[in-house]
């Protein structure tokens, strides 16, 4: 099995998983055919391979929408907490390298391009709770502006009080609760 390919059955066990969420979750998905997106997904190993680990990671990804002028499914990590495999993680690389003691394990940037994913917007965070309430216990990194990144800082969200707030911090700093969320297109 080369990297960023799974095997035939793992790929069959993962559409199967897709398609159960798929069927389960319809109010996320209105309007959308899942033979088409299966068949996006068959078509194109190497992001079936990113929605895996997604799925390993804990984010449950599922289809949230499709972009009509790309052709493109949307799926975000759905999970109702942010998900378990991608916390204590700070924001990105110089903010990893910065840490001179305490180091976390990685940062929610190298992952998610080892994953082959994006983090979620801010934007497109808002957009997922408009689907459920979504980190009532947890909060998510999103993607920060170059503005503010530049500064040392990164921004999160999370929902309190059947609220969406965005807050700052250190990028360099990371909690047990704190994760990120992916999207990828198809």
């Amino acid at each position: 099995m080369s990297k960023k390919k799974l095997s035939t059955t793992e790929a069959t066990e993962l559409l199967a998983i897709l398609k159960a969420r798929f069927d389960k979750n319809s109010n996320r998905h209105k309007g959308i055919d899942w033979d088409k997106v299966a068949a996006k997904l068959e078509a194109h190993p190497a992001k079936l391979w990113s929605l895996n680990e997604m799925e390993l990671s804990g984010g449950e990804p599922d289809v949230v929408g499709y972009d009509k002028n790309s052709g493109e499914y949307i799926f975000y990590d759905c999970a109702a907490e942010s998900p378990k495999g991608r916390r204590s993680l700070c924001y990105d690389h110089e903010a990893l390298e910065a840490r001179k003691e305490n180091k976390p394990k990685d940062s929610a940037a190298n992952i998610a391009a080892e994953m082959g994913i994006e983090i979620l917007t801010e934007q497109e965070y808002r957009q997922l709770q408009e689907l459920g309430a979504f980190d009532t216990k947890t909060s998510s990194w999103v993607d920060t502006p170059a503005e503010i990144r530049k500064h040392g800082g990164a921004v999160f969200c999370d929902r309190r009080y059947n609220t969406v707030f965005l807050y700052h911090n250190g990028a360099e700093s990371y909690y047990a609760a704190r994760g990120f969320r992916g999207s990828l297109r198809v």
